[in-house]
């Protein structure tokens, strides 16, 4: 999908499940909020009885990509001219990461609010970057100017006229081939990984492109569940269609 979060999976997953969650709340405007979220206290639970001697530092933080630019613009200006500007889309994206040994919680979020539906399409591109973030993991945040560390996977979001369309895609077969083939030595743990995409929208549901999804009371948010393994597979497993009532 994308190098810094797959490794990140690939040695979490191999343990126990993770699961993941894009979350998006749409105004009739087209503005709104969406975060995606990887939610690891599976594994975390796991690691605490592995490490029960262990210094455990409790951590809740939140980096804003705009600081961090700043902050690390005579790095940035090292990197080649595309990551440049690919780090510069993301400069209103948040990095929260929470590492609770109290609760068992462990938890890394992507989050933004947009103007426009379109804004969000750099989510996933902000998610990879996401592992350089985990500061309860790594004591410097490091960038990487690797050439194989692009998405793999990416989205395409827009709202029209009522009418909401999530567009998945993979950008890279080749690379896409290589990475399945590594994921694929690990498959039998990933098994109950899920990806869930949970979205509200300003009016009630009219229809969808996906049958078994739930719905709100008040049908205004729909819930769709698929195996992350088979979404990495074939990312259209969770493309949707959704028109609102007038």
């Amino acid at each position: 999908m994308f190098k810094n979060f797959a490794l990140t999976v690939l040695i979490a997953v191999t343990l126990v499940g993770c699961q993941m969650k894009e979350t998006m709340v749409l105004n009739e405007d087209g503005s709104g909020k969406i975060s995606i979220s990887m939610d690891m206290r599976e594994m975390m639970a796991f690691g605490s009885e592995m490490e029960e001697d262990s210094l455990k530092i409790n951590v809740d933080t939140i980096i804003r990509m705009k600081d961090f630019l700043v902050e690390k613009k005579d790095s940035i200006a090292k990197l080649d001219k595309e990551e440049q500007e690919r780090l510069k889309k993301l400069e209103n994206y948040k990095f929260r990461t929470l590492v609770n040994y109290e609760t068992q919680e462990m938890l890394v979020d992507v989050y933004t609010d947009f103007k426009n539906v379109n804004e969000a399409n750099d989510i996933m591109s902000a998610f990879s970057q996401s592992g350089s973030f985990m500061q309860g993991m790594s004591n410097e945040v490091k960038i990487e100017d690797d050439p194989d560390s692009g998405n793999l996977i990416g989205v395409d979001y827009s709202f029209r006229k009522g009418k909401f369309m999530r567009d998945a895609f993979i950008i890279d077969k080749e690379k896409h081939s290589v990475q399945m083939d590594s994921i694929a030595q690990a498959e039998a743990f990933m098994s109950s990984m899920k990806y869930t995409l949970k979205y509200t929208f300003p009016k009630k549901i009219k229809s969808s492109s996906i049958e078994d999804a739930k719905f709100s009371l008040d049908g205004k948010t729909i819930e769709v569940e698929r195996s992350f393994i088979d979404y990495m597979k074939d990312p259209n497993v969770l493309d949707l269609t959704i028109e609102l009532e007038n």
